[in-house]
């Protein structure tokens, strides 16, 4: 007899989550906070790359100098797997909040602290070292914020309302790189250059204490995850206690949303770096448009990101993630090189609209990819696979987009290079997001009762599980008379 499918489960009522919709905001919040900490460093540090490098570097020829500026800043990619794999099975098993608390409060203290490193011309190689040690600190936190910080909202938010909640995250990576942009532009534009260098990139580093005290208030007076609390709570009645599986069972039995996870994280970064990290540098370096023109530009356009965000989380509640993820990626295909060729006609106006077109695009992923992305997993391994796959992903892919994009351009003498690798991932996301993702926009997460927001939906759940329950039954019973027909007739 062939292997039985898992029958949908007869609800009671007091099996469905009834969520607070105020604490679901605060986690919104809490969670948002710690992202926006990760990309408000990410932004200083990428605008004070230069400085950075003749602080810490100045022993080193001039012509080095930048290259161990970036190189520092990218060795912060290479143990985030590491901190992904740590954080995550710990927040499988001690709880979301508690893991949450400790990677912001390890991320402010690292980023606070490059404020502190004296200069290479005061105490010589051990300047570069503690940047070093710092940036891999902010590496290792950030391996288990972000996935941490996805599987806290989705968790927390009603089924119905989960894409919306979870696009706040997004809003977090946005205000974030917007705050540490503008606060090196305005204190270089105050300060003047001489003083930038001499004292004044230390403030936005100082600047990280302060908002890692209130997001770590913040998210110490969080409640658990429903989801997670729910888990733990019948573990207890099966007296089995918080057992998390082994990282070798979870490649073995939790293979398929592994590779779906990567892969979708995979065409993710790919377009979000290249559209925030990468497209500054295209502007100024490539185009010739100058530094102030290419990243005022681009500030305006996150701006203009923020509210799109959101929509795009409110529409992939009401039509499903999933139609506009391949809307996204189509467009993406269709209107990436147009957008490029808008972004080389040297005109103000048209350059923001090629880069208002590819960042719209962006905004559709934004929005609905943090709500996305957890639905793949089960509550016991959500975090733990999370983790694993996005900061892999990210660190394969995202992190090394730009110089990727930079080599291309180089190889071919094409300007057009960033629109073709922007295509290339978006081919490939359409591929695998029509094949082997599902619509689960409004549904429960797998391995989870359902949530709502108000104790009258629960009716409209319990009939639509009920519908669900009476299917699976007729399926089957005709599977057992079709099964037992052919039996009868090989006799």
């Amino acid at each position: 007899m062939k292997g039985k499918k898992t029958k949908a489960k007869k609800l009671k009522k007091s099996d469905i989550t009834v969520v607070d919709t105020d604490v679901a905001r605060k986690a919104v919040v809490a969670t948002a906070m710690g992202n926006a900490m990760e990309w408000f460093d990410f932004g200083i540090y990428s605008y004070l790359v230069v400085i950075i490098s003749e602080v810490f570097y100045s022993g080193i020829d001039d012509s080095y100098r930048l290259i161990f500026g970036f190189g520092t800043f990218a060795v912060a990619f290479l143990v985030r797997p590491i901190g992904g794999v740590v954080f995550g099975r710990l927040g499988d098993k001690l709880g979301r909040k508690k893991i949450l608390a400790l990677t912001l409060i390890m991320m402010a203290v690292a980023t606070f602290s490059i404020g502190f490193i004296p200069s290479y011309e005061s105490i010589g190689i051990w300047a570069p070292i503690l940047l070093l040690l710092a940036r891999l600190v902010q590496g290792f936190s950030t391996g288990g914020e972000y996935s941490g910080a996805m599987t806290f909202i989705a968790e927390s938010a009603p089924d119905k309302r989960r894409g919306f909640m979870a696009s706040g995250l997004e809003v977090g990576t946005l205000v974030g790189y917007i705050a540490g942009s503008g606060v090196v532009t305005i204190l270089t534009y105050m300060l003047g250059d001489q003083a930038m260098l001499d004292w004044g990139w230390r403030i936005p580093f100082f600047i990280a204490g302060p908002i890692g005290i209130i997001g770590l208030y913040l998210r110490n007076h969080l409640e658990e995850s429903p989801a997670f609390a729910k888990m733990e709570e019948l573990k207890e009645e099966a007296e089995t206690g918080s057992q998390s599986i082994s990282l070798k069972e979870m490649l073995i039995y939790h293979r398929r949303p592994l590779i779906i996870a990567i892969i979708l994280v995979f065409f993710y970064n790919v377009i979000d770096y290249t559209v925030l990290t990468y497209m500054p540098s295209h502007l100024s370096d490539v185009l010739g448009y100058g530094n102030t023109k290419g990243l005022l530009l681009i500030l305006i356009v996150m701006f203009i990101m923020i509210p799109i965000v959101l929509l795009m989380g409110h529409y992939g509640d009401r039509i499903g993630n999933k139609r506009i993820i391949i809307g996204s990626l189509i467009g993406m295909v269709v209107l990436a090189i147009p957008a490029f060729k808008l972004i080389e006609t040297g005109s103000n106006i048209l350059v923001f609209f090629g880069l208002l077109i590819i960042a719209v695009l962006l905004s559709a992923l934004q929005g609905t990819m943090p709500s996305q992305l957890p639905s793949l997993f089960f509550t016991e391994v959500r975090y733990s696979g999370l983790s694993i796959t996005y900061n892999v992903s990210a660190s394969l892919f995202g992190g090394t987009a730009p110089l990727l994009i930079a080599w291309l351009i180089n190889i071919t003498a094409s300007t057009f290079a960033p629109a073709y690798y922007l295509m290339f991932a978006a081919v490939i996301g359409i591929i695998v997001v029509s094949i082997y993702v599902e619509n689960t926009s409004g549904k429960p997460l797998r391995g989870d009762a359902p949530a709502v927001a108000e104790e009258t939906e629960i009716k409209e759940v319990l009939e639509d599980m009920e519908a669900l329950w009476w299917r699976e039954e007729q399926q089957e019973i005709k599977e057992r008379m079709e099964e037992n027909n052919n039996e009868t007739g090989d006799k």
